[in-house]
């Protein structure tokens, strides 16, 4: 049975349509894939539906998908051209989308609802995994283009009621995300951040961890792990959620793309 409050999630979503794919590029998933399998039976059954912060969303301020049937977005390049034709056919949920609009209004915070937003694949290659059936309604939520660390803590504390209503809350992004450097070059920044990372998240008391977050900047290797911060922010909604609790890494290797390291964690 589901426990709550729901745990929230930071999953490193990995490479474009990968679920779609065979061969190398979708044995380099093989850890992610069963660590998102794993997801429903660590809550205990499916939620009510998912709220997922994608780091493939900017807007100026925090929105929510609102359409019922989101269409889809490919937004990759270079990859096998029936990737081009997939299908995460979940429905939205539009009463989700407004309920998390007034707890990120009621917080201070501007936010609006989006209806005409599709999935992008920071969620459908994550929730092909998590639930191949299709079944859970999923409402996405874009990170803020200011970038501000802070407010997607505040965003995240904002949301947390909604752990109580059956909603789980899942950051989609990558705890590396630097697409110049994923060969050999990558794996000494990678791993730094990581080390980083695993102490920040999963070590620290959660008003340590919220400091830590807030200057991120100051971490090894923080701008070759993260030359922009979209994929990382959606960390920042998850742990603000999470409030008190702690941390876990659910999920982590140090060859992906074959010396790359990565990490998923869950809060509660």
């Amino acid at each position: 049975m589901t426990q709550f409050p729901l745990p929230t999630y930071f999953l490193s979503h990995g490479g474009g349509p990968w679920p779609w794919l065979d061969g190398d590029w979708r044995r380099a998933h093989g850890r992610l894939e069963q660590s998102l399998k794993a997801i429903p039976d660590a809550i205990g059954g499916l939620p009510r539906a998912i709220l997922m912060v994608t780091g493939h969303w900017e807007e100026d301020q925090f929105t929510a998908g609102a359409d019922t049937a989101p269409e889809m977005i490919y937004d990759y390049g270079g990859f096998p051209e029936h990737t081009y034709r997939i299908s995460y056919p979940a429905p939205g949920d539009p009463q989700v989308a407004a309920r998390a609009v007034a707890l990120l209004r009621a917080a201070g915070l501007d936010a609006d609802t989006d209806d005409s937003r599709g999935f992008d694949h920071g969620t459908f290659s994550v929730m092909q995994i998590l639930r191949p059936e299709a079944d859970v309604p999923v409402v996405q939520l874009s990170v803020r283009r200011d970038m501000d660390p802070a407010a997607h803590l505040l965003a995240g504390r904002a949301l947390s009621p909604l752990r109580n209503e059956g909603v789980l809350i899942v950051g989609s992004g990558l705890s590396y995300h630097n697409l110049r450097l994923l060969g050999p070059a990558g794996a000494e920044p990678s791993a730094a951040f990581d080390a980083w990372l695993q102490e920040a998240l999963v070590h620290k008391t959660s008003s340590a961890r919220e400091t830590e977050l807030i200057n991120w900047l100051q971490a090894p290797a923080a701008r070759l792990a993260h030359p922009r911060e979209d994929h990382f922010l959606p960390l920042m909604v998850a742990v603000g959620a999470a409030r008190d609790e702690a941390g876990t890494c659910v999920y982590h290797q140090d060859d992906y793309m074959g010396s790359i390291t990565t990490s998923s964690f869950r809060f509660g």
